[in-house]
C-alpha cells in the first residue's frame, strides 16, 4: 500500500513539473511573438503559432496528456520557428569601417 502512495505522488510530482516546464515554454512562445511583432519583425507563418497554442490546449496528443513532452516538443519548434523565420532572410552586412 505504501509503495503504491509513493508511486501515485511520485507520477503526480513528475506530471506537475512537466506541466511547468510546458506552460514556461508557451509563455515564452507568446513573449517572443509579441516581441518581434513590436519590433517590426515578420513572425513567421501564423498557422505555427497558432497550431502550437492548438495542440497544447485541445485535448488529442500524441501522448497521453499527463507526459507533456509531445507539448513541450511542439512549442519548441514553434519558437524555433518564429526566431528563424525563412521570410527574414538573412542580416545585412554592416561596414563599421565608415
Amino acid at each position: 500500500m505504501e509503495s503504491t502512495t509513493t508511486l501515485i505522488v511520485t507520477a503526480v510530482a513528475l506530471a506537475a513539473v512537466l506541466l511547468a516546464v510546458a506552460v514556461w515554454v508557451l509563455v515564452r512562445l507568446v513573449r517572443t511573438r509579441r516581441m518581434m511583432q513590436r519590433a517590426g519583425l515578420p513572425t513567421g507563418p501564423h498557422w505555427v503559432f497558432w497550431g502550437a497554442l492548438l495542440y497544447f490546449v485541445l485535448p488529442a496528443d500524441l501522448v497521453p496528456d499527463p507526459v507533456y513532452l509531445d507539448d513541450i516538443g511542439v512549442l519548441l519548434l514553434a519558437l524555433r520557428t518564429l526566431r528563424r523565420s525563412p521570410e527574414t532572410g538573412p542580416p545585412d552586412a554592416v561596414d563599421y569601417r565608415k
